[in-house]
């Protein structure tokens, strides 16, 4: 199998991108092609030992990058970005996968231009899981603000086969975040949405979801506009930083509190993995009829390396034909 890294993209790009790639070389074994300007990988592989020269990478160049601050057009204007010219490869089936750390908007529009969405699909949409210790399902996450009831339906349908091959969840419960649980709870959209997810028979839906809910297990996958997914992601990532920074501050307030730290020290560097986003690797763009991975802007070599696990179990899984069997 054979993984297209977008090597310039990202808050840590190129170096944590390139030494995610080696990891992920190292750990998975699968095949990598790299793309980006040939003298910054050339200089960094050189400089860090890499090689190469081995069988496995593959380097393309692309002289140019498309930053956090472009437009979500400029996958078109700047035709020779490492981004547009990661996902030409990928459309001409010269890679199996992609993973990108760039900006989401241009992904998301060269993803729908260059892959095309699965036939019968409106929109296509990402999927993150949020880091709590059981793992939830957060579609959209950030790629449509404005949808209807039909858009969260097929949101729901995706998210629950995303679930159900990655994790082995027979019948993933899906939720609808709403202000309230009660059916009556939200706008027309919601309310609408709520009637098509109970009569739908391809998913196990449990009905509407208070955010309060989510760490506590409510639900498997949570349905939402990427507008209030964004919000609701971006909160859950700095809570759990901030509860990291408290705990330390307190463990480190006096000898005693530090001895008490030293004990239970291992409890907490599990409890950190559990809520650490890089485990997850990144968001696929379900929905367009070619693997893609979204990693997050600021993701460190591990994150990357994980992203390429995600990236190539998906494709093992086989997650895009299972989508268009119910879509």
């Amino acid at each position: 199998m054979n993984i297209i890294i977008d090597v310039m993209s990202g808050d840590n790009a190129p170096d944590e991108i390139l030494k995610g790639a080696f990891l992920a070389l190292e750990e998975y074994g699968h095949s990598i092609t790299l793309v980006g300007k040939n003298e910054i990988i050339n200089r960094y592989t050189y400089e860090n030992g890499f090689d190469i020269s081995r069988g496995e990478i593959s380097v393309v160049n692309a002289d140019d990058v498309i930053t956090m601050e472009d437009d979500p057009f400029a996958i078109k204007n700047k035709k020779d970005s490492s981004m547009t010219v990661a996902l030409k490869l990928l459309a001409d089936s010269k890679g199996d996968a992609l993973v990108s750390a760039g900006n989401t908007a241009a992904l998301y529009t060269g993803g729908v231009i260059y892959a095309s969405r699965i036939k019968g699909l409106r929109k296509a949409a990402l999927a993150t899981f949020l880091p709590f210790e059981k793992p939830l399902l957060l579609i959209d996450a950030g790629a449509n603000i404005a949808v209807n009831e039909d858009i969260l339906e097929q949101f729901a349908v995706m998210g629950s086969v995303y679930v159900s091959r990655m994790l082995g969840i027979e019948a993933p419960r899906v939720g609808l975040l709403n202000n309230g649980t009660e059916h009556t709870k939200g706008n027309d959209i919601l309310r609408s949405a709520h009637k098509r997810l109970t009569k739908n028979t391809k998913i196990n839906f449990i009905g509407n979801t208070e955010a309060k809910s989510l760490p506590y297990g409510v639900c498997d996958v949570l349905v939402t506009d990427g507008f209030s997914g964004n919000i609701v992601l971006k909160l859950t990532e700095g809570l759990c930083g901030y509860m990291f920074k408290k705990l330390k501050d307190i463990y480190a307030k006096n000898p005693v509190t530090k001895l008490s730290g030293a004990i239970i020290r291992p409890e907490l560097k599990e409890m950190k993995k559990v809520f650490n986003a890089s485990e997850y690797g990144g968001a696929p763009l379900l929905g367009v009829s070619r693997p893609i991975i979204k990693a997050h802007g600021s993701s460190d070599a591990t994150a990357i390396k994980n992203a390429v696990r995600v990236a190539a179990a998906y494709c093992e899984y086989d997650i895009i034909a299972e989508i268009a069997k119910l879509t």
